[in-house]
């Protein structure tokens, strides 16, 4: 049995995650006694660590490791886009297997990638990028094999999760509940990435791309994010029965109406928040816990739940890219030798065409709307008019109460074309009596 020798890009979080696996291998898969963690790359050689790592594995050239000759397994958890993507095409220049934690690397270069893992011969896991400890990845390239996947719906960012189950439960604004998730280390100083739907997005491009057999282009991802979510929506999607939840949907719909122009094949990818019913298996996903809803025929819903961040579950998932990765050296399946034609047709990646990805404005989907309205008689009729006259069909239309001297009205919607929704607010809001659209959100 040989030994194999990984080379780790990163001892942040993740990284240091990664090596005490490595410092405590009893117990665990006894493959992972094959592996070696032979160098280590770092920003800081004087830095303390939570790892016991030898001086002599340590270096901070980290060009040195991706050509190191006796490294067999690079594995990236350094993040961000550079130099990420320039050390891992290069190290699969040099023949070595990649395992990246890295989703922003993989959804916007992951086709340069790729092509380049397939022509030199070598895998590129990618199991950590998405959903931290959740074995999504692995789950949609081999167990869930059989099916013909439907739907992928996630909750897939902690930050924004926790920030919305807070506000659920404490009545507290967005910025308040930022901030403490700020000081808890749940957020960052900048949260642009998950508040903005930005993160979210990436991961939803990966998980789409593998359950439809075809790449996706991020630009073809619509992303919107949670700030625009008040207290006031909390409150008002709790008495209706929903929870809010920023959620990565990826879809082969069925439910297209008849005159529609969208070609049969098309899918849906979208980031955005949403009134979710209390009774869907989403809606109990709390705090900074992923959860991935999949659907497919003839297995119908499983869903996937965990911890989706963190020096423990990342690493877990990590450390199983390696064990994968030594399994396929170890019976001559990765290697010197190997060709894009011997290498295992479930662990490499085997797309190269882009799907077509619906334009947001033909999603038929049931909206909440909010509407701050002068408290004249006849405001309610106008509402209804404006909205019979693009064929919106409305479920519900409530005065809720007062803000000052606005009265505030509430309407849920049955299911429309987006396009036409958004033609019917923009008479609304022609209206002099219309104040402003206050809260626009889709409903599950």
């Amino acid at each position: 049995m040989g030994c194999f020798n990984v080379g780790l890009l990163g001892l942040g979080t993740v990284g240091t995650g990664v090596g005490q696996i490595f410092q405590d291998k009893e117990g665990r898969h006894p493959l992972l006694n094959t592996i070696a963690l032979h160098r280590v790359g770092v920003r800081s050689l004087d830095k303390s660590r939570a790892v016991s790592i030898a001086p002599d594995q340590l270096t901070t050239d980290l060009q040195s490791i991706v050509t190191d000759p006796d490294v067999d397994i690079v594995v990236e958890v350094l993040g961000g886009l550079e130099p990420a993507r320039t050390l891992i095409l290069e190290a699969i220049a040099h023949g070595k297997h990649i395992v990246t934690a890295n989703k922003a690397v993989i959804s916007r270069y992951g086709e340069e990638i790729f092509t380049a893992a397939g022509q030199a011969g070598v895998y590129v896991m990618i199991e950590a990028a998405v959903a931290g400890g959740i074995p999504v990845i692995q789950s949609l390239k081999q167990s869930l094999g059989a099916n013909r996947i439907s739907s992928v719906i996630g909750i897939l960012n902690g930050t924004t999760n926790y920030i919305l189950t807070q506000m659920q439960q404490s009545g507290r604004s967005f910025d308040a509940i930022l901030a403490e998730a700020q000081r808890l280390g749940y957020a960052e100083a900048d949260p642009t990435a998950d508040v903005d739907g930005l993160d979210a997005g990436d991961k939803i491009a990966i998980l789409a791309s593998l359950a439809f057999g075809e790449r996706i282009k991020l630009e073809d991802v619509h992303r919107e994010g949670i700030r625009t979510v008040s207290a006031s929506d909390i409150a008002y999607a709790d008495k209706l029965g929903f929870v809010i939840k920023l959620l990565a949907i990826a879809k082969r719909p069925s439910d297209r109406p008849s005159d529609s122009a969208t070609a049969p094949d098309t899918l849906q990818i979208r980031v955005h928040p949403a009134l979710v019913p209390k009774t869907h298996p989403l809606a109990s996903v709390n705090d900074v816990y992923n959860a991935v809803l999949l659907e497919g025929e003839p297995l119908g819903q499983v869903m996937l739940f965990g911890p989706g961040a963190g020096a423990g579950p990342t690493a877990s998932a990590v450390v199983s890219d390696i064990i994968n990765v030594a399994a396929l050296l170890q019976t001559g399946q990765a290697g010197s030798e190997t060709s894009v034609t011997s290498m295992h047709p479930l662990l490499a990646c085997s797309h190269h065409s882009y799907s077509a990805v619906e334009p947001i404005t033909e999603l038929n989907t049931r909206f909440y709307t909010r509407f701050l309205t002068k408290d004249h008689p006849g405001v309610i009729g106008k509402l209804g008019t404006c909205f019979g006259n693009h064929g919106v069909s409305l479920e519900s239309l409530v005065q809720t109460g007062f803000q000052g001297d606005s009265a505030e009205i509430v309407v849920v919607t049955h299911a429309v074309r987006e396009g036409d929704f958004r033609a019917a607010l923009d008479e609304i809001q022609s209206l002099e009596s219309i104040d402003s659209v206050s809260s626009l959100l889709r409903v599950l």
